[in-house]
């Protein structure tokens, strides 16, 4: 490889190879290679092969070139250096053409008649590269106009909106792989069999002695009732999974001790109790609990309706 064309030859086909991977392997977000990292692997490996394939076209050649004869070999090496000399004025020539500029000799041309203290101000035009880019922005107006003001392609807002979607879409993914993240104001309720089962694993190991093995109370209070002491839904319930409940009544906090994804999973194991039949409910206590959008319903006939319940059983056990 001691060509210019050999490695332009090898950095055309790493970059060939990259665009077919990253276009031709689907991914859902993301790239290729950001997903797939053994896709660096089979690039890196189609690229020694690359190298290799120019080292032995460069030896082939040495051998051809040793195999001539002293008349061929000076032939051989003038016409090298006359190839040379004419890329050397091609891009000479074509670095002239785009700057614009006037060779010194015929910088006389252009000019102008101003003189400050000797210094005399040239007439030259703008680059045509400039110039080129120029018009180009003004075609990229135009398709632009008639796209969006005239057919209406789409706008701004739908471009937002359904960035939007794929961001929500992201952030759930995320969140299936860093669920250990989660806090008071992220937790969202886990309704997944996995996360329910490993929320009561934990429930009974920790949480039975007070609750009771069904969340019917005991020293602490009737899990599967409407009322809530320190405020219902999966955000009251974390948080009151992690800082604690009330001292007087011995629960501790459990953030020093659980992992935030399985306070979350207790805690959704919690409100999955909600409605459930213990064997001996413990009276309800703290607030009615009503979630947004749930009809309101005064605490006194909720209250009423519960009290009539637990009447109802003791009679029943009686009899």
């Amino acid at each position: 490889m001691r060509s210019f064309a050999s490695y332009l030859r090898v950095v055309l086909f790493l970059l060939i190879g990259y665009l077919l991977i990253e276009y031709t392997v689907e991914v859902k977000t993301g790239s290729v290679f950001t997903t797939y990292p053994l896709a660096w692997l089979v690039l890196g490996i189609a690229g020694l092969f690359a190298i290799a394939v120019e080292f032995c076209i460069a030896a082939l050649q040495n051998v051809l070139f040793k195999s001539l004869d002293a008349e061929a070999k000076e032939r051989y090496l003038a016409a090298e250096k006359e190839s040379r000399a004419q890329r050397f004025v091609w891009f000479k020539k074509t670095y002239h053409k785009l700057v614009g500029r006037k060779p010194l000799d015929q910088e006389d041309e252009i000019v102008l008649d101003h003189d400050y203290d000797g210094i005399k101000e040239l007439d030259n035009n703008l680059p045509p590269w400039w110039i080129y880019l120029f018009y180009a922005t003004i075609l990229f107006a135009g398709v632009y106009l008639v796209r969006f003001h005239i057919f209406q392609d789409y706008n701004q807002i739908e471009e937002y909106e359904a960035e939007v979607v794929e961001a929500k879409i992201a952030i759930a993914e995320y969140k299936k792989t860093a669920k250990n993240l989660v806090d008071v104001n992220t937790v969202e309720l886990l309704t997944e069999a996995s996360d329910l089962a490993a929320g009561k694993n934990i429930f009974q190991t920790n949480c039975a002695a007070c609750h009771k093995p069904d969340g019917g109370g005991g020293i602490g209070p009737n899990l599967t009732d409407k009322y809530w002491i320190l405020g219902g839904g999966i955000k009251n319930v974390f948080k009151t999974v992690t800082k604690g409940g009330r001292s007087s009544k011995g629960m501790v906090a459990w953030e020093g001790t659980l992992k935030p994804v399985e306070r979350a999973q207790v805690a959704s194991y919690v409100i999955s109790l909600q409605g459930t039949t213990p064997a001996e409910p413990k009276e309800p206590q703290g607030d009615l609990w009503v979630e947004e959008g749930d009809a309101p319903k005064a605490d006194h006939l909720e209250r009423a309706e519960n009290t009539t319940s637990l009447d109802t059983i003791k009679v029943t056990d009686e009899i």
